[in-house]
C-alpha cells in the first residue's frame, strides 16, 4: 500500500494500480471512452487514446491520463480542475468534428458513450471545423454493419476481438487523419475470419459496429395479409429483455414478452425451447451412437453459429467431431415450415418464420445455404435489443403487460431446453435425456451441477450406466481455442464437449442489451451471472425438466419424424461442415 492524495484527501492505495482504478474504488468520477476492464475475462482495454480521463498531477506541467498513469507514493492527483476539465471538452469536441452528425436515426441514438459524454460535458458547439475522415460502410454480412466513420478509435474492438476471442479480424492501420481500425486487406467482413458474434459490437461505445436490423422487413411481413408470420423466442432473451425497461438484471419476463410478441401483431407465438428440446432428442441420439458404435470423438455441441464459424475457419481438421444437428431456432423452423404449417393449414410459401436471438451470429446463420430446403427454415432473425426497440413502436407498457402462455402445437418446453441459453447449459440438457437412454429408465438425478459454472474452462466427469464420461466446456472463443488445441495434441481426452462464442454463454450474446456503463463501474459478468441464475430458475420451476419427456416433441417423432435418427430428422435437423479460408489480421 502507497500513500496519495486525491482531491486533497489522503488514501492509501494498491501499489502500481492507476489513477483511474485509485479513483474508482473511492466513488471519483473520472470521464473515459476508451478504456475498458472486465476483470473476469481477464480484458483491458486502456490504450489512451481518447485522452478523455486527463488529470492534474501536482509538480508535472502536461495533464495525465489517468488510465494508463500508475500511482506513486507522495502524488497528489486533482480531478476536477478547470484545466482538466477544459481539456476534456476539448478532446470530445475534436472527436465531435471528426464525427457524423446523423445522431436522430443511429442505431445507438440515446445509447452512444460519446453521445452522453458530449451531454455530460455540457458541449453544446462544436468550435472546430475543417475536412472529415471519409470511409466506405461495409454492409457485407447479414450480421452486422461497420461504419468506420463513426470509429473513434477506443480500439475496444480491437481488444474483444484480438484478446478474448482471438478470432484477429481488427487492427488499427495508418497514422493521423489515415488511421483506422480494418480488416486484413481491408476485406469486406463477409469474406474475413469473422464468426459475427457481435462481441465487438457490443463494447463499441458509437455506432461503428451494429447489428443488420430487419426491423422493417418483420413489421412489414406483420401487415401483409397473404403472410402468416410466427415468431420464436429463445431462452436467454427472457432474463435479459426486462433490462431495456429498467427492470433488474436477470428478470424472468417470459409471460410478459408473449404478451408483447402477440399485441404486435405476430399469428402465433412460440418458443425455441421446444426447437431445445428437438435438437437434445437428436444430440443425445448421436452422442449414444457414437458411444456405442465407434464414433468419433469427442462431439461437440453445435448450437452455437458463431463457434461454427470459427471451428471452420480455424480448426478444419476437427470438422468430423462437432454434432451434426442444426441449432434449435433452425430446428424449429424447418419443423414450422414443414409439419406445423401442415397442422395450422398454412402454406409454406406464405409461412414467414422469425427468430428473436440474443446473438448477432443467428443472423449469418439463417442466411447459410445449407440450412435452407424447399424453403428458408428462418426468414428474419431480431435481437433482443431489437425487440425491445418494436415493442417501444408499437406504443406498449412492458412492465404493466399481463403474462400470456406460448401458442400450442410447438410451444411446449422443458427446463432442460431453458438452460440452453448460459453456458454448461447444453451439454448438461443433453447428459440429462442421455442418461436416461444409457440407463433404460428415468434416473433420480436431473440437476448435473458439476457441468455449472463460470470458470472460462472447466471439465467434469459425469458417471453414466457404470461409464465416466469426461466433459470438457467452454465460452468465449479464446477459452475455445485452448480446449480444441488440447484435443489437436492429444493432451486432453474427452468425450463430449460444449462450446459457446460467447462469455457466459448466449445470456452474454452480443444482441443483449448494451452495457454501456463499462466506464460507469458496471461488472458484465456480474450481469451474465444475474441473467444465468434466472435461466436455473426458470428450470426449476417447470414441471418437467428433460427433454425426452417433452410431449409436444414426442407427438412430432409420433406423426412426422418417425425417431431420433432417422432419415426424414437427418434430411430437416442436420446439416454438414465446409473448411473456409483463413484472412485474419494475426493468423497463424
Amino acid at each position: 500500500m502507497i500513500n496519495i492524495t486525491l482531491n486533497d484527501k489522503p488514501m492509501q492505495v494498491d501499489e502500481g494500480i492507476t489513477i483511474l482504478d485509485a479513483a474508482r474504488k473511492v466513488g471519483v468520477h473520472i470521464p473515459t471512452l476508451c478504456h475498458m476492464n472486465i476483470h473476469a475475462l481477464d480484458m483491458r482495454n486502456n490504450p489512451g487514446s481518447c485522452r478523455v480521463c486527463v488529470v492534474e498531477l501536482e509538480g508535472r506541467r502536461t495533464l495525465a491520463p489517468a488510465c494508463t498513469t500508475a500511482v506513486f507514493e507522495g502524488m497528489k492527483v486533482r480531478t476536477n480542475t478547470p484545466k482538466a476539465i477544459k481539456s476534456r471538452r476539448a478532446m470530445v469536441e475534436l472527436l465531435l468534428s471528426n464525427h457524423p452528425t446523423d445522431c436522430l436515426v443511429c442505431d445507438r441514438n440515446l445509447n452512444c458513450e460519446l453521445q452522453a459524454m458530449a451531454s455530460e460535458m455540457g458541449i453544446r458547439n462544436i468550435r472546430y471545423g475543417g475536412e472529415r475522415v471519409k470511409f466506405d460502410k461495409d454492409t457485407s454480412s447479414h450480421a452486422m454493419i461497420r461504419d468506420p466513420e463513426k470509429c473513434i478509435l477506443c480500439r475496444r474492438c480491437e481488444t474483444v476481438c484480438n484478446e478474448v476471442q482471438t478470432v484477429n479480424v481488427y487492427s488499427a492501420k495508418s497514422r493521423g487523419f489515415d488511421a483506422v481500425l480494418s480488416t486484413a486487406f481491408d476485406l469486406p467482413l463477409l469474406e474475413t475470419s469473422c464468426t459475427f458474434c457481435g462481441q465487438c459490437a457490443s463494447v463499441c461505445p458509437t455506432g461503428a459496429l451494429v447489428q443488420r436490423s430487419y426491423i422493417s422487413e418483420v413489421w412489414d411481413s406483420i401487415g401483409d395479409p397473404d403472410k402468416y408470420v410466427i415468431v420464436q423466442t429463445a431462452p436467454a432473451v427472457r432474463v435479459a429483455l426486462g433490462e431495456e425497461f429498467g427492470m433488474p438484471y436477470g428478470s424472468r419476463v417470459t409471460g410478459k414478452m408473449v404478451a408483447s410478441l402477440r399485441n404486435i401483431g405476430f399469428d402465433k407465438v412460440y418458443d425455441t425451447d421446444f426447437g431445445a428440446d428437438l435438437t437434445i432428442m437428436e444430440e443425445a441420439n448421436e452422442l449414444i451412437h457414437r458411444l456405442q458404435d465407434g464414433g468419433p470423438l469427442p462431439i461437440l455441441t453445435s448450437c452455437c453459429p458463431a463457434w461454427v464459424n470459427f471451428i471452420e475457419h480455424q480448426f478444419p481438421d476437427l470438422l468430423d467431431i462437432p454434432s451434426t444437428c442444426t441449432s434449435p431456432h433452425e430446428m424449429f423452423g424447418a419443423v414450422a415450415k414443414t409439419y406445423l404449417a401442415e397442422k395450422l393449414g398454412v402454406s409454406p410459401e406464405k409461412m414467414v418464420v422469425v427468430s428473436i436471438m440474443p446473438c448477432l451470429a443467428k443472423k449469418h446463420e439463417a442466411n447459410r445455404p445449407e440450412l435452407s430446403g424447399e424453403f428458408k427454415h428462418v426468414d428474419y432473425v431480431l435481437t433482443t435489443r431489437e425487440l425491445a426497440s418494436m415493442i417501444r413502436e408499437a406504443g406498449l407498457s412492458f412492465t404493466e403487460l399481463e403474462g400470456e402462455d406460448f401458442d400450442k402445437v410447438m410451444g411446449e418446453s422443458t427446463g432442460a431446453a431453458v438452460i440452453f441459453g448460459t453456458t454448461g447449459g447444453v451439454i448438461e440438457a443433453a447428459v440429462r435425456t442421455a442418461a436416461c437412454k444409457l440407463e433404460g429408465r428415468d434416473i433420480d438425478k436431473i440437476d448435473f451441477t458439476e457441468l455449472r459454472g463460470m470458470a472460462g474452462v472447466r471439465e467434469a466427469t459425469v458417471n453414466v450406466a457404470g461409464t465416466d464420461l469426461r466433459i470438457g466446456i467452454a465460452h468465449g472463443l479464446g477459452n475455445a481455442r485452448k480446449l480444441l488445441e488440447s484435443i489437436q495434441s492429444g493432451e486432453a481426452k474427452y468425450h463430449a464437449i460444449e462450446i459457446m462464442a460467447c462469455p457466459g454463454g448466449c445470456v452474454g450474446g452480443g444482441g443483449q442489451p448494451y452495457l454501456q456503463q463499462y466506464t460507469q463501474g458496471v461488472d458484465k459478468m456480474e450481469v451474465i451471472k444475474k441473467r444465468a441464475e434466472g435461466l436455473y430458475a426458470e428450470d426449476k420451476d417447470k414441471k418437467v425438466r428433460r427433454s425426452h419427456e417433452n410431449q409436444e416433441v414426442k407427438q412430432l417423432y409420433a406423426e412426422f419424424l418417425g425417431e431420433p435418427g432417422s432419415h426424414k430428422a437427418h434430411d430437416l435437423l442436420h446439416t454438414g461442415y465446409t473448411k473456409r479460408s483463413v484472412y485474419n489480421i494475426g493468423s497463424r
